[in-house]
């Protein structure tokens, strides 16, 4: 494989040594382990950084921590910086991000931080790597691989996410960069079907991300997100759902991918956001977790839910209702919005309200650090926070 041979001439960096200082060690001699062949005539193999993966992995889903997906485009960061009166230039995309991974005591919170290919490559305002920022905060760096979402020819007006293309070089490259876990985003649509191609189309290429992601040391975040556009009640939500993850599962397997160093980022099972029935803490939380019993390998460490344009509030809600009792998996966060929203209106562009937002940042943070360990009570919420932010067909 393309990836195989870059990795026998590519220095790999220890985790421990990592974080330390970044040090390098030898290089691996083999990039792929192959165990004997199976009676039924099947090779499995495992990546060279099968160890390390699950290291990865296990200190992602740590006890009272979650992930602050800060992954946005740039063309998307300019939105939000659009909402608070700011131009999209990367110096004002840059005070931004090192307000949000500069937070004191952030690392008490957040396990693992996704980032933009800008944002990994990027330094604060102060000169230091985004990345180093984030190791002295106890924060694995992981980055956004996809390329986006595109029509999908041939199926009811859905769409297909690109980026497998050069994935394996591009991989490698941020592991050398020091990021140590990857995200890739497909999304389904209720509302247009979903058509079985679409189905099987997202399935298939997140196993195939989550394969070479795997081969070049980067923990995958597996997210088949079910859109919340429509009118639809909870319980279609649920069928879709199933589907999905089953088929997501099922090419998993086929693609080799070891369970044990994978996070999956779904979304709960919620109604439609147009739907007039509205679902409790306690409804989301007795749908999903059945749909996680049924679907989800107890060998997944992580559950990494996204909030999928909820309010603030409602989305640590649905998980505090989802940790009231012991689950199989670490079931925990990997918000954006829900994390960011009343940050980023705090701030609003200027520098003496840095640390009044990071401030707020914390506050959601720590909520949600809360939700986790099933602790949250939601008393002492702002109204902004119970705003919902949903947003049609949301790209990013």
């Amino acid at each position: 494989m393309a990836s195989a041979s870059l990795l026998k001439t590519s220095p790999v960096l220890d985790k421990s040594e990592w974080v330390k200082g970044h040090t390098l060690r030898q290089p691996s001699t083999s990039a792929v382990r192959c165990h004997p062949v199976a009676p039924s005539g099947l090779t499995v193999r495992a990546s060279s950084y099968a160890d390390e993966l699950v290291k990865t992995a296990k200190a992602i889903a740590s006890p009272g921590r979650g992930i602050l997906a800060m992954d946005e485009s740039n063309a998307t960061c300019g939105k939000r910086l659009a909402s608070i009166g700011l131009e999209n230039t990367e110096a004002n995309r840059q005070a931004y991000r090192t307000l949000l991974v500069s937070a004191p005591g952030l690392g008490q919170y957040i396990s693992g931080a996704i980032l933009f290919e800008e944002t990994l490559y990027q330094t604060t305002i102060d000169g230091k790597k985004m990345v180093d920022v984030l190791v002295e905060q106890n924060i694995v760096p992981g980055i956004k691989v996809d390329k986006g979402l595109v029509p999908l020819a041939g199926s009811n007006n859905e769409s297909w996410c690109q980026g497998l293309d050069g994935l394996a070089p591009r991989s490698a490259a941020y592991y050398q960069q020091g990021a140590r876990f990857a995200k890739w985003r497909t999304v389904v649509s209720i509302p247009n079907g979903p058509t079985e191609l679409a189905v099987k189309e997202a399935a298939w290429g997140l196993a195939r991300y989550a394969a070479i992601s795997q081969d070049n040391g980067l923990v995958p975040i597996v997210e088949p997100e079910i859109l919340l556009d429509g009118d639809h009640g909870i319980d279609r939500t649920f069928e879709v759902a199933k589907k999905v993850w089953a088929e997501v599962f099922f090419y998993l397997a086929q693609n080799n991918v070891m369970f044990e160093g994978i996070l999956l980022k779904p979304s709960m099972v919620t109604p439609g956001a147009e739907c007039k029935d509205r679902a409790t803490p306690q409804q989301v939380a007795d749908y999903t977790l059945s749909l996680l019993r049924q679907r989800i390998p107890p060998a997944v460490p992580g559950i990494m839910f996204l909030s999928g344009g909820q309010s603030e509030v409602e989305a640590t809600l649905n998980l505090n209702a989802m940790n009231q009792a012991p689950n199989p998996w670490h079931v925990s966060f990997s918000y954006a919005r829900a994390l960011q929203n009343t940050c980023l209106k705090k701030w609003g562009g200027r520098p003496e309200n840095v640390k009044d937002a990071q401030e707020v940042l914390l506050i959601r943070a720590k909520a949600n650090s809360l939700a986790q360990l099933g602790k949250y009570t939601g008393k002492g919420e702002s109204e902004e926070a119970k705003q919902g932010m949903f947003v049609k067909g949301y790209v990013y």
